[in-house]
């Protein structure tokens, strides 16, 4: 089985629209939530998300290109630019090599509602346009980016809830593992229109502190309300370690075990320990990892009352009393949704490569279950050399990856 490696990323998030800011930002703890005025005209709950700029594509890319981008392709082809210049890799590599894309995305809300609101206006499917209908699907962002990027090996969509942009790393582990692919474009996008996200709002899953925004998303604390939406994209350049090193490429860190799981039980909104448990101790088992090896966890825990103490829960059965540092970085992003596993593994390369942990921000006051785990509400200077990253999704979908530093 070949090695796999990271060789570039790319991120468009909150927190930032580059790594460098990224970096700063986490570092800082600096949070990215804040309050979108169109929610409270449309009817939602909770007014709080995620502030994510929409990229400028004029000029960078033509008309023709623009028209079949959806939010969450725009924010997508920029992380994805950044991630293949980050890993040295340029349009004559493209054009003369095959390259894969796996990219996690389970919903494409804006698109399909603007499609009926013209149809009611017009009564007439011309006047809906030849763009919309490649904005619309759900793979959208992989036939855009393979489109532009002149990606011609694998090449899908994977749709598995806020578990898709890990589970879309996961499969392009195995990919390159196999031998199937030198080289993987994989991530996450997820859309941040007001439009997205009423029918999680009905749920009232959200929080409600609408006061003060940045200190709303709440992950392990005593006092949390309810997560906050967000969104971007990130993307993550995977290779084969024999092909990287032969093109001279700046390996970031080694993706070395990739565990998976389903609840199977208990409802479609329900965490369960035992799955998250099993999710992660699979990919510690295949990366050949003790607990004690671990320096970080990037928990899932997105705020919730219910989600974050199971979380708490099966890290307890594995974490109690070990020295690995955890922290959630949607304390800072809120919950980045289908792109969430794809920007924390980002967020922990930052991390690994400048010797940080970033906080888990307005962790104040722990309660009965996240008082048994090492988390850090304050940025820790600290090197890392073993990281383990969580992502669990409606329906009991569970991912884990375990990167290493080499």
């Amino acid at each position: 089985m070949g090695r796999v490696v990271i060789s570039g990323t790319g991120i468009w998030s909150c927190l930032g629209q580059n790594l460098d800011d990224v970096r700063q930002s986490l570092f800082e703890g600096r949070s990215g939530i804040g309050i979108d005025p169109e929610r409270k005209d449309y009817g939602y709950r909770s007014l709080l998300t995620g502030i994510v700029p929409q990229p400028v594509l004029k000029g960078l890319l033509d008309r023709r290109l623009r028209a079949g981008m959806s939010q969450e392709a725009e924010y997508a082809f920029m992380a994805s630019a950044e991630a293949f210049r980050n890993a040295g890799v340029d349009d004559d590599y493209l054009l003369q090599n095959e390259v894969g894309v796996i990219f996690g995305n389970d919903s494409s809300a804006k698109p399909v509602i603007e499609t009926d609101q013209r149809m009611r206006q017009y009564r007439d499917s011309a006047m809906v346009g030849s763009g919309l209908i490649f904005q619309s699907m759900n793979s959208t962002v992989n036939m855009n980016m393979s489109t532009i990027f002149h990606l011609r090996g694998v090449n899908f969509t994977l749709s598995a809830a806020c578990a898709s942009g890990s589970h879309a790393i996961g499969i392009g582990y195995m990919m390159i593992q196999q031998g199937l692919q030198d080289m993987v474009l994989c991530g996450g996008a997820q859309e941040t229109n007001y439009l997205s996200m009423a029918s999680f709002d009905a749920l009232s899953a959200f929080s409600v502190r609408m006061d003060e925004p940045a200190r709303a998303s709440r992950p392990f604390d005593r006092d949390r309300d309810g997560l906050v939406p967000s969104g971007g994209a990130a993307a993550l350049v995977l290779e084969d370690y024999d092909h990287a090193v032969k093109r001279g490429a700046r390996i970031i860190a080694e993706v070395c075990g990739y565990g998976f799981s389903s609840n199977g039980s208990g409802g479609i909104s329900q965490p369960n320990s035992d799955a998250s448990y099993l999710a992660m101790a699979r990919a510690m088992k295949a990366a050949g990892v003790e607990p004690d090896d671990v320096d970080y966890i990037n928990a899932h825990a997105t705020s919730t009352p219910q989600g974050d103490m199971y979380e708490a829960i099966a890290l307890a059965r594995l974490f109690e009393g070990r020295r690995a540092l955890i922290s959630s970085t949607k304390s800072m992003t809120g919950h980045e949704c289908w792109m969430a596993g794809a920007s924390e593994l980002v967020y922990c390369t930052l991390m690994m490569e400048n010797g940080f942990v970033a906080p888990n921000i307005n962790f104040e006051n722990p309660d009965e279950y996240s008082a048994k785990l090492n988390i850090t509400p304050e940025t820790r200077q600290t090197g890392i050399r073993t990281v383990l990253s969580n992502s669990f999704g409606f329906g009991g979908t569970n991912s884990a990856l375990v990167i290493k530093k080499i």
